[in-house]
């Protein structure tokens, strides 16, 4: 399964990510986790690298000429990739815990990020999973990248949308982007929720707009604490509640829990 997440910005799509893809692992899956957001370069640390891979872009030669330069050899130009064929130092391994980047805007002028969402866009839609395999993808904020058909090829869409209305206005049009590309599975998952009374209004709303909440991630202090050291927490209230969120997930995709 290839799941996209997805969400306003700084709505913890990252943090959600990261908490996913240990989840999972710790289940018996192996992980694959794409960074495709061109802009966040923090991801590598939450999930526990020293360093973050070198960025598929670097592959084709970076932005320039990118139509033409997937067309010349490299694991790139094959019509089908699976993980064992991306190279180092383009993916990173630890324990079943895989992760590539598809490339960043690193400086002024630099130009559009539109390379960069077709590279994502035909990596993604090459990518042949394993049976014990598992792809989350963490996406750019906002839905431009449903202009660049990026989530052509995703099974399912996790929402993260956290308490301000813009937030769950963004989510509305996600939702309706994926179901409009034929995208069945699309969830929320609410973030940062202070209260038992937000977290209902929030799930009210989301649901009076028919999109199904798959769980509640409470604010977390651990997690606060984490983030100024880049990382996230190996337990408390987040990792416990991303276990129910990932049952919610696996149960309506109809997957088994572990491998």
């Amino acid at each position: 399964m290839k799941i996209s997440v997805c969400g306003k910005g700084g709505s913890g799509k990252s943090t959600i990510v990261a908490l996913l893809a240990n989840e999972a692992r710790a289940r018996g899956y192996h992980v694959l986790v794409v960074d495709s957001d061109e802009s966040n370069s923090g991801l590598f640390r939450m999930l526990g690298f020293n360093h973050p891979p070198v960025p598929l872009m670097e592959l084709v030669g970076g932005k320039k000429g990118l139509r033409q330069k997937m067309a010349q050899t490299n694991v790139l130009s094959e019509s089908q990739i699976v993980t064992a064929q991306i190279p180092e130092p383009h993916l990173l391994q630890s324990d079943g815990l895989m992760m590539v980047s598809i490339g960043k805007i690193l400086q002024s002028l630099e130009g559009c990020a539109c390379p960069m969402g077709v590279l994502s866009r035909e990596f993604l839609k090459k990518l042949t999973l394993q049976e014990d395999e598992l792809v989350i993808v963490d996406m750019e904020a906002g839905v431009e990248h449903f202009g660049r058909g990026v989530d052509t090829s995703i099974d399912s869409v996790l929402i993260v949308v956290e308490p301000p209305l813009e937030s769950v206005n963004v989510g509305q049009k996600i939702y309706d982007l994926a179901s409009g590309i034929g995208i069945k599975n699309v969830w929320a998952i609410t973030n940062k929720v202070p209260s038992e009374d937000i977290a209902t209004r929030l799930k009210a709303e989301l649901e009076e707009r028919h999109i199904e909440v798959v769980g509640c991630m409470h604010f977390d202090a651990g997690i606060f604490n984490s983030s100024m050291d880049g990382k996230i927490p190996v337990n408390g209230v987040a990792v416990r509640e991303i276990k129910g969120v990932m049952d919610s997930i696996f149960s309506r995709a109809g997957m088994p829990t572990a491998t």
